[in-house]
């Protein structure tokens, strides 16, 4: 067992950590190059002692007694959108001027080099959001490659915004993720998301990160849950 503080920095909605930042970090306790499924349970608080569980094969994050996250390898990876070719890629992200939150480390209006600022756009194609992503170098701190807790981040909020109109909002509930190679500061990549349904208030997507040659460097599928439709 060991504790930690997770940083205001890494928010996701106000006094929260962004879900998918939060599920890299869960995953980067377990052994390398597998798939990860990541269940959240409750909000992770910001600058409160968490403390985190982990075995081989589970881990679980916890705010006393209350289980917030738990995280394992699954045997299926996700597949991720096809790539996009980056000369395909334009459009004005659907949160520009109607963000429902506009601190997050990962889509929010943030300054470069303090969140990822990842805004991925409307392709014209149904469902599908798209950017090219250049990483900051300061993301990556002192590291020679980006955190794990941030290329999840990154696998994370487009999948949300493949779903999301103007003004709407929804919160992360599940993200499954795989890792296939590094993600280099001052680089650009490709993001692709695409939805994959909904179940009532569950909304379902996929994402994937490439290199600009199409090689396929991380993918996920997410569930969501959306805010703004009540259950039924």
């Amino acid at each position: 067992m060991s504790d930690m503080k997770i940083s205001e920095r890494f928010r996701g909605p106000d006094g929260m950590a962004n879900g998918g930042w939060v599920s890299g970090l869960a995953a980067s306790y377990l052994p390398p190059g597998r798939t990860v499924e990541v269940t959240l349970r409750a909000p992770t608080p910001l600058d409160a002692d968490v403390r985190i569980e982990k075995t081989p094969s589970l881990v679980r994050l916890f705010d006393g007694d209350a289980l917030l996250v738990e995280a394992r390898p699954v045997p299926d990876a996700p597949v991720p959108p096809p790539f996009l070719e980056p000369e395909r890629i334009g459009g004005v992200f659907v949160g520009e001027t109607a963000h429902p939150f506009p601190g997050c480390f990962v889509c929010g209006h943030r300054e470069p080099g303090d969140g990822l600022r990842v805004h991925p756009a409307p392709t014209g194609r149904p469902g599908e959001v798209a950017m090219l992503w250049h990483v900051h170098p300061a993301l990556a701190d002192w590291s020679a490659t980006l955190p794990l807790s941030h290329v999840w981040g990154a696998l994370d909020c487009p999948t949300g915004w493949a779903h999301l109109t103007s003004g709407g909002a929804a919160l992360l509930g599940r993200l499954t993720g795989r890792v296939y190679g590094s993600i280099f500061p001052d680089a650009t990549y490709v993001i692709v998301a695409r939805t994959e349904g909904r179940e009532r208030r569950k909304l379902y997507a996929s994402a994937g990160i490439y290199e600009l040659s199409g090689r396929l460097l991380a993918a996920s599928r997410a569930t969501w849950i959306d805010l703004d439709r009540e259950a039924g």
